[in-house]
């Protein structure tokens, strides 16, 4: 099986975790586009979807699936997303797709968060996968400094700028032994939107896609 049949294995297996009813976030990616697309199927069982992007925003639309703003629903019963990595704890690094911020928040506001991936997705540790950093364009070159002093090498995604109008850097080179310590201590960067760890608000459950069918994980 190619990778992109087994995004699809994962993300037909989220399926199942869908309410009766209501209003479930939408993350981003090519794992979720597949989750997208067999959505369209079902779609009569919900009211709606809150989407982390304008990508994902215009995907749903166009399968008919209404897209409502966050501050208008209040807390989601499920949000459905990829990762770039997880490891056994579920701690995620997210943001490939840029679209980390708007992703944490609909993380946050959700009551559980169903991560699909393929099998490679899961780790040991994370920091193979460059952990994308949304930043304010000024704040950039100072951002960068700090992450230097952290053991990492930043790369500007020169050319790319987030739904949010930012900017992201790429950091290259860490081995992450302490998730939650260094979201935390990113997160205090003054420029810093939001870091693509989501070690204090993990996924509750990943599936990931195996040859031999959906795998499930819970912490």
């Amino acid at each position: 099986m190619s990778q992109d049949d087994l995004k699809r294995v994962a993300a037909e297996a989220a399926l199942k975790y869908l309410p009766d009813g209501g209003i479930i976030g939408v993350g981003t990616g090519s794992t979720v586009n597949h989750f997208i697309d067999l959505l369209a199927k079902v779609k009569g069982r919900l009211d709606g979807a809150v989407s982390s992007s304008e990508a994902s925003t215009a995907r749903l639309k166009s399968h008919g699936i209404p897209v409502l703003d966050l501050n208008a629903c209040g807390d989601l019963e499920i949000y459905v997303d990829g990762a770039d990595e997880s490891n056994h704890q579920l701690q995620l690094i997210k943001g490939g797709g840029g679209a980390l911020t708007r992703e944490k928040i609909i993380a946050g506001a959700s009551r559980k968060f169903v991560c699909i991936a393929d099998e490679s997705k899961l780790v040991r540790v994370l920091g193979a996968f460059p952990l994308p950093v949304e930043v304010i364009p000024m704040a950039r070159s100072f951002v960068a400094r700090r992450l230097v002093k952290l053991g990492g090498t930043p790369v500007w995604r020169d050319g790319f700028v987030t739904d949010n109008g930012n900017l992201i850097l790429d950091v290259k080179g860490l081995e992450i032994m302490e998730p939650a310590k260094l979201e935390d201590t990113i997160n205090r960067i003054p420029g810093v939107v939001t870091v693509g760890l989501f070690a204090h608000r993990p996924a509750d459950v990943l599936i990931l896609g195996t040859p031999g069918g959906p795998k499930v994980v819970t912490a």
